[in-house]
């Protein structure tokens, strides 16, 4: 595991201080804040779910004044998560039969370029489907004794960690698929009907009590996830030094 030789310190506390982009509700800022991070979020839509100070904007505009402005040396890290719905697993095959291709834009990209502008070290997050990341790490719902698969994969930039183990499922997914009814272990944490996860399961299923709004729980990621990557992030780092 390979780290960035220097941490920097948010002023109100001797936590270092990340970045969320693209924070939703704070499925991934939760974990953050486990692992031993302060936090502070950015989304284009008002959160008043989301748990820790929140920045109200456009997430590439931000971190391109923050950059500009030099704002950017106080954090750490960044994590971003990138709108994912043109490439995404679940949606593209739906959008394609709907004609909806040109409604989505990928934005993996253009944040990507940004992070690498910022010198920091970063995460870039997404679900599984075609988009444009390094799968450095994936992770999954099982590894963790989830109520969900939820399989997400993580681009490192400018640090590594290794791969866990990818443990082997204990079985289906519950719900309705092509006409079939299938029980198993798992909640569908997507979409409405056909079997899928209610409010109170997917809260359940995630580990997310602080929303109980449908479309942030349905684009959250388990805060198990971030809190393994930051955890994996600060053990190997201390301040001005990198870890032996």
């Amino acid at each position: 595991m390979t780290h960035p030789t220097d941490i920097r310190r948010d002023h109100t506390g001797d936590r270092p201080l990340l970045l969320d982009l693209f924070c939703c509700a704070g499925g991934a800022g939760k974990g953050y804040e486990r692992a031993g991070f302060a936090v502070t979020g950015v989304d284009i839509r008002p959160r008043p779910n989301y748990p820790f100070t929140l920045i109200h904007g456009d997430a590439l505009t931000v971190i391109a004044d923050l950059i500009a402005s030099g704002g950017i040396r106080r954090y750490t890290a960044v994590h971003a998560s990138p709108p994912c719905q043109k490439r995404c697993a679940l949606t593209v095959g739906t959008n394609r039969s709907r004609g909806w291709g040109g409604e989505h834009v990928d934005l993996v990209a253009p944040t990507r370029k940004l992070l690498d502008a910022t010198g920091l070290p970063y995460v870039i997050e997404q679900p599984d489907g075609k988009a444009d990341v390094r799968k450095d790490i994936t992770l999954c719902g099982e590894m963790f004794g989830l109520g969900v698969l939820r399989h997400r994969n993580f681009e490192l930039g400018g640090w590594t960690a290794v791969q866990p183990k990818h443990v082997r499922h204990r079985g289906y997914v519950r719900g309705w698929r092509h006409g079939e009814y299938r029980d198993g272990p798992y909640v569908a944490a997507y979409g409405k009907g056909g079997g899928k996860a209610t409010i109170p399961e997917m809260q359940q299923a995630m580990g997310v009590d602080w929303t109980d709004i449908h479309e942030e729980l349905t684009e959250a990621i388990p805060p198990a996830y971030s809190e393994w990557i930051g955890r994996a992030f600060l053990t190997g780092t201390t301040v001005g030094a990198v870890a032996a």
